[in-house]
């Protein structure tokens, strides 16, 4: 009788899992995408997961397995943080600027979740590093385990100038366990961040991302990674791309590169 009882629970696990254990489905090469880096005058990579597939897109398979830091890209998982800890109390709650004039004039303000997300605001997030805190931190990153879980560098500065690193394809699969609420925070705590990731929404397609650049070793590092909804289909990825600081197409480059490529493959419209 003990034995049968087991059935329905191990039915469920087994059930339950199936897609953690299908991710690791076909990789696909596809070097006809690095026409769309030669356009930009950059190299990179990216990594396309089609869920309903179960496969992956990739094109230049050594950088999408390759650690980088993660700049800003990081974001996301610093929002799921501080809203889980308190930090912050929600996605309008603001802080105050602390009136040091920086580059970018989405910066020079005071701001809440939703806009320091939207225009990337980086002492924002330092500020809610600092209210985490190294111990709650070090807590957080582990149970997500995010990338090499590297945390030196400074509380405020290890996911910019220290040691964290993610690959591309490690993004993907953060990406799909935060789609699915299967990252270990509450579903409000959730909910929000995937709301303030919205970056395009139409009748046909949700598009959430994040784009994220450094410098290290004289060259740029650009990142640009999301998912999109589409109807009853989920399309993630994680673009990376490289090139010499001088570069002026960069900036747009990390995210243009990734709707050409949605477009040739008809996951977006125009």
């Amino acid at each position: 009788m003990k034995i049968i009882s087991l059935v329905p629970v191990l039915l469920v696990f087994v059930l339950s899992h199936t897609r953690l254990f299908a991710q690791e489905g076909e990789r696909i090469l596809r070097n006809d995408f690095e026409k769309f880096y030669r356009a930009f005058d950059v190299t990179g990579g990216i990594i396309i997961f089609d869920e309903q597939q179960n496969n992956y897109l990739v094109y230049n398979k050594e950088l999408v397995d390759k650690r980088l830091p993660p700049a800003s890209t990081f974001k996301i998982v610093n929002s799921l943080i501080a809203l889980e800890t308190g930090a912050i109390g929600d996605e309008n709650e603001v802080i105050r600027w602390d009136s040091v004039q920086r580059s970018f004039p989405g910066w020079n303000s005071d701001n809440n979740l939703t806009t320091a997300y939207k225009y990337s605001v980086v002492w924002f997030y330092q500020e809610l590093a600092r209210r985490t805190g190294p111990k709650q931190m070090r807590h957080w990153i582990d149970k997500v385990n995010y990338g090499n879980n590297d945390l030196s560098g400074g509380i405020d500065k290890f996911w910019l100038t220290g040691g964290l690193r993610i690959s591309p394809a490690e993004q993907v699969k953060m990406l799909v366990r935060l789609n699915h609420s299967e990252l270990p925070f509450s579903p409000k705590t959730i909910e929000t961040v995937k709301k303030i990731m919205i970056a395009k929404e139409t009748p046909d397609y949700t598009l959430r991302a994040k784009t994220g650049w450094r410098d290290e070793d004289a060259r740029d590092i650009g990142w640009y990674v999301g998912y999109v909804v589409r109807g009853d289909k989920t399309y993630y990825f994680a673009n990376c791309i490289m090139s010499p600081p001088e570069n002026q197409n960069f900036a747009k480059a990390r995210i243009e590169i990734v709707l050409n490529i949605l477009k040739e493959l008809k996951i977006i419209e125009e």
